[in-house]
């Protein structure tokens, strides 16, 4: 749906971004006719060993390609650096397209990104990660994360190294405020990552759960959707991709699809 026909007729979305990342997504819901409602349920913070992070990207002229899997790998790495240009000599690859775009604004040039999807089995689709025997891949992400990427590019030849420049983390909220006006005013809710629907539940304890279970729910990957089912989600609504954009066109979609029901 083109977004100047999208209208969202106020209906109450529950964005569930970290804090620091929410604003772009509820002005776009803002935008266009939506009630964005706010409930953290990921922090990122500083890595536990930060010292770590740091004693590896001081050696990065010995690397061949740099991944980044985030955003948040991007503004956590780069401030851990002491020196960018040394990340000029290298090529860079991201996952998705915010990712790409950080990099960018940060005025690094992105060698290696997915066409379409944004994810670690678009990434490993294009044509310069099918050729890395005997290169050293640095990946840039958060504490713990898939194995996949790592996994697969070992597997064809490359000798690869993790840097965890942060970390994820449950914040701490309470849920009340918002289970007082969840049935009047959250119609749908946003979930961007694994670690956020584990927050949830933890943060939503058992009657949040079972309110979240008959909320329709919007996730951005076919892994997302069966966790989703896992917890005995109802209604799940799977997003193309995880920018802004992209969920901003799957609730416009879906609520059009709620006005004709």
């Amino acid at each position: 749906m083109p977004k100047s026909e999208c209208d969202l007729a106020g209906l109450g979305v529950l964005v569930t971004r970290a804090a620091h990342q929410s604003a772009p997504l509820c002005e776009l819901i803002r935008n266009h006719g939506g009630r964005p409602i706010t409930f953290p349920a990921l922090e990122i913070v500083s890595p536990e060993n930060p010292s770590a992070a740091q004693s590896q990207l001081a050696q990065l002229d010995g690397f061949d390609i740099a991944v980044f899997i985030s955003s948040n790998a991007v503004s956590h790495g780069l401030a851990m650096l002491e020196d960018d240009a040394a990340l000029t000599r290298l090529k860079i690859a991201a996952v998705g397209r915010s990712t790409a775009q950080a990099l960018e604004q940060a005025g690094l040039t992105v060698d290696i990104t997915p066409a379409d999807k944004f994810d670690s089995e678009a990434l490993l689709e294009t044509p310069e990660l099918h050729r890395v025997k005997d290169l050293r891949i640095i990946i840039f992400r958060g504490n713990g994360g898939r194995p996949l990427l790592g996994d697969t590019l070992q597997q064809r030849g490359a000798e690869v190294t993790y840097v965890e420049v942060y970390q994820r983390a449950c914040p701490t909220a309470d849920p009340i405020r918002l289970l007082a006006v969840w049935p009047a005013s959250v119609q749908i809710v946003t979930a961007t990552s694994i670690d956020i629907l584990n927050n949830l539940t933890a943060l939503l304890g058992a009657e949040g759960m079972q309110k979240l279970r008959t909320t329709p729910l919007l996730v951005v990957s076919e892994r997302m959707r069966q966790k989703a089912i896992e917890l005995g989600c109802q209604s799940i609504i799977l997003a193309q991709r995880a920018d802004d954009q992209s969920l901003l066109e799957a609730l416009c979609s879906w609520a059009e699809t709620k006005k004709s029901q």
